[in-house]
């Protein structure tokens, strides 16, 4: 009778363990504004030092084919909050809003028990201009979209800069990219002791024009022009402060635990030196690789094992990966997405990527799959390019005449993706079956009502003051964003 009761006991014991959940990871995504796909030290970058990614890069899972959701940054931000391509979303470009329909990340896991956090630019209420404080009243703030607490600005921002914590305007002193994650360091502290998970978006205004890098942060590039002595310096501090959010959150014993993404929302600059896109074709505004190839780590001590891969994966893959983690129900996302959870691919490789990679910007369009990708410069004129990027990374042979099956295919699959995308835009994916409200056209926020009444005194700070140039890529002669 005595063992009977202790074999009880302990069957007991092993079943009321293996029924206790783990502990929801912390989930905290950062991402650079304008960083190109060779802009790191474990890229072996000729000048550039990042020891702190290359850090995170080693203990983590390093892409060397991630993608951002699309050449320019709004519409990425919109991929990486929905799952989505963000023509879906109605984020046709830099300054679209992000739909009210939509449904986001951190909504999700804010109905999941997380408590949630956007820190720095957001660009998805529908402005254009330099970033300004986020107002309270803003209907598309990141408070509208499930983010319990927001230091955040509408656009990119560099030294110094004038942000918003839930609509109350404050200013900051320092490097752009040291303001954000102190910000978030804050709401870690914060909430780390309590009962419920984090999840933090932090989204640096850096390296993107007008590029201003404190004098320490660009001593090393003295060699170069002064407009590439900035944008490296920026970097410098983007490293730094992503060195430490990770220390903070070994400071406090939440690394272990802790899935943490970095990624660039675009494709690298022309004009600096040296190059930013590692020899990529195209930049920032292509769907060539150099437009939409960008650094990509993720890091999770507990689960991931580090290593190196080449498994194509992509921002909208993001939202997919962590519904996957935590077993959300079916409705958090929007249908159709566009992404797929990365989950499997922590513990090791999980063969060749089943579902291809699209993306459209304007009349621009592109599929990238394992190894081939059909791109065109006008999807309504019917011409298109095919690459074979194992053995042409560059995209400098079109091979689509060697390959007429492959591109037919290709084409197929593109053309049916695009009708997809149009249905989307046209509200079809909602209950309603419409937009509702209508989007806003994009405005630079200087000439709405809102802003009116800042905008007398906030012009005579430097980054607001009357463009002289300072936005304009260097031999552009365009605003950047």
């Amino acid at each position: 009778m005595k063992c009977l009761l202790q074999l009880f006991l302990i069957n007991f014991v092993i079943a009321t363990t293996s029924s206790v959940a783990a502990p929801k990871p912390n989930i905290i995504f950062v991402m650079a504004d304008d960083m190109g796909w060779g802009q790191t030290g474990y890229r072996g970058h000729p000048i550039l030092k990042t020891p702190n990614l290359d850090a995170m890069a080693a203990n983590g899972l390093r892409f060397e084919r991630f993608y951002a959701g699309n050449p320019v940054c709004s519409p990425t931000r919109a991929s990486v909050l929905t799952g989505r391509s963000n023509d879906r979303t109605g984020v046709l470009s830099h300054g679209y809003a992000l739909r009210l329909q939509e449904k986001t990340i951190a909504q999700a896991l804010k109905g999941a028990g997380y408590v949630t956090g956007h820190f720095g630019k957001w660009h998805l209420g529908g402005f254009k201009g330099p970033g300004a404080p986020v107002l309270k009243d803003d209907p598309r703030s990141p408070g509208a979209f499930g983010f319990d607490e927001w230091v955040s600005l509408t656009n990119f921002f560099d030294q110094n800069p004038l942000m918003s914590r839930q609509g109350e305007i404050a200013e900051f002193s320092g490097d752009s990219s040291e303001v954000a994650v102190g910000e978030a360091v804050k709401f870690i502290e914060k909430h780390h002791s309590g009962d419920k998970p984090l999840f933090a978006i932090i989204w640096f205004g850096s390296p993107h024009s007008p590029f201003k890098a404190l004098e320490a942060d660009k001593a090393a590039f003295a060699s170069l022009d002064k407009t590439s002595q900035d944008h490296y310096g920026e970097l410098v501090a983007l490293d730094r402060s992503v060195g430490t959010l990770r220390q903070k959150l070994r400071d406090h014993g939440l690394a272990e635990n802790t899935l943490l993404v970095f990624n660039s929302d675009n494709g690298g600059l022309p004009g600096i030196t040296p190059d930013t896109v590692g020899g990529l074709r195209g930049n920032k505004g292509t769907v060539y690789e150099g437009g939409l190839r960008v650094p990509g780590i993720m890091e999770w001590p507990a689960v991931i094992k580090p290593r190196i891969t080449s498994y194509p994966a992509c921002t909208v893959d993001l939202f997919p990966t962590v519904a996957d983690i935590l077993s959300l129900p079916d409705d958090v996302m929007i249908k159709p997405i566009d992404g797929i959870s990365l989950k499997p691919l922590f513990a090791g490789e999980i063969g060749d990527r089943v579902k291809p990679l699209p993306f459209r910007f304007g009349t621009k369009a592109a599929l990238t799959g394992v190894r081939y990708k059909l791109l065109t410069e006008d999807i309504g004129k019917g011409s298109f390019q095919l690459y074979d990027l194992q053995s042409d990374p560059k995209e400098k042979s079109d091979i689509s005449a060697e390959q007429p099956a492959i591109y037919e295919q290709m084409k197929k699959e593109l053309l049916a993706w695009n009708e997809s995308v149009n249905a989307s835009f046209a509200g079809k994916d909602y209950p309603e079956g419409k937009v509702s409200p209508p989007d806003p056209e994009p405005i630079d926020w200087t000439a709405h009502p809102s802003y009116q009444p800042y905008l007398a005194e906030w012009q005579k700070l430097w980054e607001y003051q009357p463009a002289k140039g300072k936005n304009k890529q260097k031999g552009k002669g365009k605003p950047t964003e």
